[in-house]
């Protein structure tokens, strides 16, 4: 827990530390280390929880640096070679292409990103992509978008971590460059996208495109109408390859190997099949997690499991919260930057949260007399239940939703998946040798479509999803502690970990939502009205308007907030005007002498109106989307850099030991006559780091 809360806090650091101050802290935890040798017992835990705090930030930091590669720093349009090493689809159900080895025209190879991600458009008739393939194209290319709003998802951490440099997309035909690489780092990826296919062939429409889901990590068949319903009912987890399919696989392979064994005359009097049946699970969770193109999810899975049946090989106690705690640990060292992922907090939620419960079932000695067909069942309803509450507020912090019925979907489901499709799976790839993997196939797929059907009549159910606002950055981290601290403790203190809890949910409660929310290219604009955000246009920076929506814990549904009555743009005495459209620089004018702050998608050229603060398209590339609220000691104007921090992703150009200083505001302020007070104003953010500008 503290090591995690080292990492949380690099994190949320505002600037970048230098090597310097990660010197500091490498020699602070050194000290720390040495000085464990001579303190007290009852020292010991105070000092370990700081040493352990320095190590997240120092692995934090390290991360950081090892995975830096370039970033693009202006919009290309041009020639762009690559090698395909990952396709999947974009929101927009496009296929998207992430291609390695990239060739930019006129861009030096020092400046050219380690990897670009490129969504198709149009019809592409000449190439059918594949891992490994050559590809070259015309394609737009911008830098990683900054968040939609201030405090907001922050897209270029995740492509910092990922390496991608440049996404973009492509409207014109796809040509082969080269023939396939045949590098055996991608056979892999090609035997992925093999099977993935022929999966689909034999199991025709949405059947088989689920499984070759949760069998490859293939999801680019997946359409968007099943994607909703499953999300809908709360099993889109089911399609990630995680803990329940790394488990389940490991399971039923351990067991397969542990019969087989045991019916061998004399085997279990002299073999230690118990182990024996842990190696075989041990290397099956490998082959699975390399057949899924070791993406995080599953590499995550599979520490989990590897944990547990290291544990069974060393006769160790299998399941635990040491268990756990060492899974994190080895996953929090090997990738700090998951921390702030959904993924990885609802898995050690839900796993946490299982471990600590069945515990007490066995502590208390529950359901020891009940009939064992009760007991699974009852099993299967408090293990769905646990797991949804615990992973209920991380779920509705990142996707603003809850799917009211998602136990009743998961009850139905998630026994299918145990019992039938991963047995089934398994039972397919035994029998393809013999050429009758179909037989396998045929059983997995009546176990698919039966969790496709509960998934569309559950999420059709009047009600079946409530939304809800973003919560304040501080009451997710209030929640985890407060329930860690209510697991972990022995005695009457353990209460005190729920007044953290109530207090998070009570922040929560009393969230607001900016009155006034300004995308990054100034086309966008969502004004608070009384039937919700009204947005100012029905199409066109459909990313932000979608986030905007779901964050204010709304449908979002772009064209319905642009029909509602848009109220006036003024925030409090602040008063703001919007120009767009032809005309526009009589229109700023126009708008300069009767407004205080003006938003215009274009780039203004020349010295800047004085009557007012123009948020032109050069400003808002400094400063990122704007949030203006109203608050009882004036306005406040936040930006998305500012609240994002000077760091490596969001300005590459900070690399080596510089000594960054405060944020220094560049606005020009506006005139005093206006009688405005202001508690806070960062427009056009320039940042004072030795010479080194944010792109």
């Amino acid at each position: 827990m503290f090591y995690a809360m080292g990492i949380g806090l690099f994190f949320a650091l505002p600037n970048e530390p230098s090597y310097t101050l990660l010197m500091c802290f490498l020699a602070g935890a050194a000290a720390l280390g040495l000085l464990l040798w001579r303190v007290s017992p009852r020292g010991a835990p105070f000092l370990t929880a700081v040493l352990l705090i320095l190590l997240g930030l120092l692995v934090g930091g390290l991360r950081t640096h090892v995975v830096a590669e370039p970033v693009l720093t202006y919009r290309y349009y041009g020639p762009v070679e690559g090698r395909v090493i990952r396709i999947d689809r974009s929101a927009s159900d496009a296929l998207r292409l992430t291609l390695d080895r990239v060739v930019l025209s006129d861009t030096a190879p020092s400046r050219t990103p380690a990897r670009v991600r490129v969504s198709l458009h149009g019809d592409q008739p000449y190439v059918a992509p594949e891992p490994g393939l050559r590809l070259a194209m015309t394609a737009h290319l911008s830098p990683p978008p900054g968040p939609t709003e201030p405090g907001g998802f922050d897209f270029q951490r995740m492509a910092w971590f990922d390496r991608l440099g440049a996404v973009g997309y492509t409207q014109t035909p796809v040509l082969r460059a080269a023939p396939v690489d045949p590098s055996p780092t991608l056979w892999v990826h090609r035997s992925r996208q093999v099977l993935s296919q022929d999966l689909q062939s034999k199991l025709p429409g949405q059947t088989g495109a689920f499984a070759a889901a949760i069998l490859t990590g293939d999801r680019s068949g997946i359409s968007q109408e099943t994607a909703e319903a499953l999300r809908g009912a709360n099993l889109s987890h089911l399609l990630a390859i995680s803990g329940l399919h790394m488990g389940l696989l490991t399971g039923v392979v351990f067991f397969a190997i542990r019969l087989g064994l045991a019916l061998i005359p004399g085997a279990a009097l002299k073999w230690p099949i118990k182990n024996l049946a842990a190696g075989g699970a041990l290397c099956a969770g490998a082959f699975y997690l390399a057949l899924s193109g070791f993406n995080v999810a599953t590499e995550r899975a599979f520490v989990m499991v590897s944990v547990i049946l290291l544990a069974v090989l060393l006769d160790r106690q299998a399941i635990s919260l040491r268990t756990v705690a060492i899974a994190a640990l080895i996953l929090l060292t090997l990738h700090p930057e998951v921390l702030p992922e959904p993924g990885f907090q609802m898995s050690f939620a839900a796993t946490t949260a299982l471990v600590a419960v069945f515990a007490i079932v066995r502590r208390l000695h529950l359901m020891w007399s009940w009939p064992s067909w009760l007991r699974t069942i009852a099993t299967v309803v408090i293990s769905s239940g646990v797991a949804g509450i615990a992973t209920a507020p991380v779920a509705a912090a990142h996707f603003n939703r809850i799917a009211d019925y998602g136990l009743i979907a998961n009850v139905v489901s998630v026994p299918l998946m145990g019992a039938m499709v991963i047995p089934a799976a398994v039972l397919a790839l035994m029998l393809t040798p013999l050429g009758l993997q179909s037989l396998g196939l045929a059983v997995m797929g009546w176990g698919i479509r039966w969790i496709l059907f509960v998934a569309e009549s559950v999420s059709s159910w009047e009600g079946a999803v409530s939304h809800l606002p973003s919560p304040p950055p501080s009451s997710l981290p209030l929640i985890a502690l407060g329930a860690l601290f209510v697991i972990l403790w022995r005695g009457r203190a353990q209460s005190f970990g729920l007044i953290a809890v109530f207090f998070g949910f009570g922040l929560w409660a009393v969230v607001e939502r900016p009155a006034l929310l300004i995308s990054d290219d100034g086309a966008l604009v969502g004004r608070m009205g009384p039937e919700g955000r009204a947005l100012s246009k029905p199409r066109g920076s459909g990313f932000a308007a979608t986030v905007w929506l779901e964050n204010d814990g709304d449908l979002p549904d772009q064209e319905r907030a642009a029909a509602r009555a848009m109220p006036p743009l003024d925030v409090g005495p602040l008063r703001v005007r919007h120009v767009t459209g032809r005309g526009w620089q009589e229109a700023v004018h126009a708008a300069c002498a009767e407004a205080d702050l003006v938003i215009v998608n274009q780039l203004w050229e020349g010295r800047a109106p004085q009557t007012c603060l123009l948020a032109d398209l050069g400003m808002l590339r400094q400063s990122g989307a704007l949030a203006v609220s109203h608050e009882d000691d004036g306005v406040t104007i936040r930006t998305a850099y500012a609240a994002s921090g000077v760091r490596l992703w969001n300005t590459p150009a900070l690399r080596g030991d510089h000594a960054i200083t405060a944020r220094e505001v560049r606005a020009e302020l506006l005139p005093a006559a206006i009688g405005l007070r202001f508690r806070e104003i960062e427009g056009a953010v320039r940042l004072a780091m030795s010479g080194a500008e944010r792109p």
